[in-house]
């Protein structure tokens, strides 16, 4: 779809920006991590908020507290009009106990999408009842809400897994309304097939984390993601027109530095690289 994707800065807290109904357009937030609010065809979605400390309390005392290096840009409660809530898959980063359910309180008309690998976790976690829970599985199209489609996509986190009945545990999303096409990968690394399976889908805007791998974060079961420079390859060979790269400065021992992923950056030519900061609304303006 002809167009770009333009950087506001704005002043004002993020909890005013949401405390109205969405207007007309295409924009999004960032939350930290994973997480963005997407604002689509007059709908507001949620995706993989983490607006808690949970992990700081289950991991004190640890070799890894899971301190925070930037406090949440809102309070799970102050996200309002809110539709959808999505979550890519369980790690609490994505799922998070301590942001759904006030979430979903503050937001009785919201359904969460998640896994359906996840159900039990996303019922537990959410506090919600199985009526406001959409579950979906890779290759998958919903529509929510006419001219809103959304369809799954694997992701592997870092291998493609499924439960026992075959369904995947880690999936990605892409959000279409009105031409405009937004993936979000997920978690996710380079496996054979993801650019085949994402290119018919042909997004103008990736989100792709950007973290990376470190062999001694895998031997201890924290599971890495694309390097950044993997996810403009990746943005490359899909045609898309931009790259969001996000998982950075929330965690001290898997991150990304601001530094490169800005000089990555100013080195592609064929994808604008964005690098995910908070207090920006990222909209989307017609050619």
């Amino acid at each position: 779809m002809a167009g770009r994707l333009v950087e506001i800065t704005f002043d004002a807290h993020l909890a005013e920006r949401l405390s109205t109904p969405p207007a007309d357009g295409v924009r999004f937030y960032w939350l930290g991590q994973a997480g963005f609010v997407l604002e689509m065809d007059g709908r507001r979605l949620v995706v993989d908020p983490y607006l808690s400390d949970s992990l700081a309390e289950k991991y004190r005392g640890t070799a890894r507290p899971h301190m925070r290096m930037m406090p949440p840009p809102i309070l799970p409660e102050s996200c309002r009009g809110v539709d959808l809530v999505l979550s890519t898959h369980a790690h609490t980063d994505h799922m998070d106990p301590g942001t759904l359910p006030p979430l979903l309180k503050a937001n009785p008309q919201a359904k969460l999408i998640a896994p359906r690998a996840t159900r039990q976790q996303a019922l537990d976690r959410s506090g919600t009842a199985e009526d406001r829970l959409i579950l979906v599985d890779s290759f998958q199209t919903i529509e929510p809400f006419p001219g809103l489609a959304i369809t799954a996509t694997r992701a592997a986190h870092e291998a493609l897994e499924t439960d026992g009945a075959g369904h995947h545990r880690f999936l990605g999303y892409v959000f279409e309304t009105d031409g405009l096409r937004i993936w979000h990968s997920g978690d996710c690394i380079p496996f054979d097939g993801l650019v085949e399976e994402v290119s018919p889908h042909a997004p103008d805007i990736v989100l792709l984390p950007v973290n990376g791998r470190r062999p001694e974060l895998s031997q201890n079961s924290v599971p890495g993601n694309f390097t950044i420079d993997e996810a403009i390859s990746i943005a490359g060979a899909l045609g898309a027109h931009h790259l969001v790269a996000h998982h950075h400065g929330l965690f001290d021992f898997n991150t990304e530095s601001a530094a490169n992923i800005d000089a990555a950056a100013a080195t592609s030519y064929e994808t604008d690289v964005l690098r995910a900061r908070v207090g920006i609304c990222y909209e989307w303006r017609e050619a």
